[in-house]
């Protein structure tokens, strides 16, 4: 039998794809917003392709502060630019 494997949808592009072929950032509860290259920390997540158009969307709209309920320093863009690049 085949595993069906998890979807989820893109910040930047709205497309929904394989967990494992994007990136998530997460939010816990205690606050600081960070880049989850596991995918298993507690929290809030939301998802951005591998891709940087899809990250100057995120960016250009503050769609990603939206859904986490929160500021996302300049650092946080920074790394996540990095984390795509590497890809």
């Amino acid at each position: 039998m085949n595993k069906k494997k998890p979807t989820r949808r893109c910040m930047g592009c709205n497309e929904a794809r394989e967990k494992s072929e994007l990136i998530r950032i997460v939010k816990p509860k205690e606050g600081m917003i960070e880049i989850d290259l596991s995918g298993k920390k507690s929290g809030r997540g939301a998802y951005i392709c591998k891709d940087v158009k899809c990250l100057d969307k995120v960016m250009k709209s503050k769609r990603l502060e939206r859904v986490l309920e929160g500021q996302i320093s300049p650092e946080v863009y920074e790394n996540l630019r990095g984390a795509i690049v590497e890809q």
